[in-house]
């Protein structure tokens, strides 16, 4: 049942995202939108297709950013969570400053790291690290604070250490609190490369949609664009694949 209701949702959105390009396509070819404003979609995959080769050599760097920045954002979000969880000081006085880092858009932040570090890979994986440790740090924190006290009063009054604590119950009842924090994080991760690359690069799909972008070439723009939603789809598939393999309990409960 659970199959085929899923074959179901995915013939729904499939054939919602034909129709949409559909009447895209006879937007465009019967002229109401210019294609100055909005390219064809036939000529959108076209672009993707004869330009490949270029757009490829960018995907690679921004992919290797991408994800070096996450996996540092993802293991400082952790450390945060079990530092902020572990004693009441270290959260009355790391929590307030995780939220002032959200504050401040990204936009403003880019430049200033490009400042301070140049134009290299430094201040790209700094600022990825910027978006992504937040939702992972906050959502396990919020995991390991909705543990059930009973259980955790139960394993001291059997003699377990705050090690066994975290290693039987927070960090197992947490994890579906991580995964759903990995998951933005992971998207995170690749739009903070384009935008990092935007304001200062040599190379990356950021800095081929600026080159693109000031020659009016609007097609391979709209390239890029999908690229990058389907590379965040991809990657939060994969995100959820691993947290069925990390977590077979939760299968068994359904």
């Amino acid at each position: 049942m659970k199959k085929s209701a899923n074959i179901k949702d995915n013939l729904s959105a499939a054939s919602l995202i034909i129709v949409i390009l559909i009447i895209w396509q006879i937007v465009t070819q019967t002229g109401l939108v210019g294609p100055f404003l909005l390219p064809k979609p036939l000529d959108v995959v076209k672009a993707f297709i004869y330009d490949m080769p270029t757009i490829s050599s960018h995907l690679l760097t921004t992919l290797s950013e991408a994800f070096l920045g996450l996996f540092l954002g993802v293991l400082l979000g952790f450390i945060a969570a079990l530092m902020m969880d572990f004693s009441d000081g270290i959260y009355h006085a790391l929590y307030p400053i995780l939220v002032l880092t959200q504050t401040v858009p990204t936009v403003a932040i880019a430049p200033l790291l490009v400042l301070w570090m140049g134009y290299g890979i430094l201040p790209k994986i700094v600022l990825i690290v910027i978006v992504t440790f937040f939702p992972v740090a906050i959502s396990l924190l919020e995991g390991f604070k909705q543990v059930d006290v009973d259980k955790i009063k139960l394993l001291k009054a059997m003699g377990a250490d705050k090690f066994k604590i975290y290693r039987y119950i927070k960090l197992p009842e947490s994890m579906g609190n991580f995964f759903s924090a990995f998951k933005i994080a992971v998207s995170y991760s690749v739009v903070g490369a384009v935008i990092a690359e935007w304001l200062g690069g040599f190379k990356g799909l950021g800095v081929y949609m600026i080159r693109v972008q000031k020659n009016y070439s609007f097609d391979k723009m709209f390239a890029v664009i999908f690229l990058i939603s389907g590379i965040s789809l991809i990657l939060m598939k994969l995100v959820s694949i691993l947290q069925k393999k990390m977590m077979p309990w939760i299968k068994e409960e359904k």
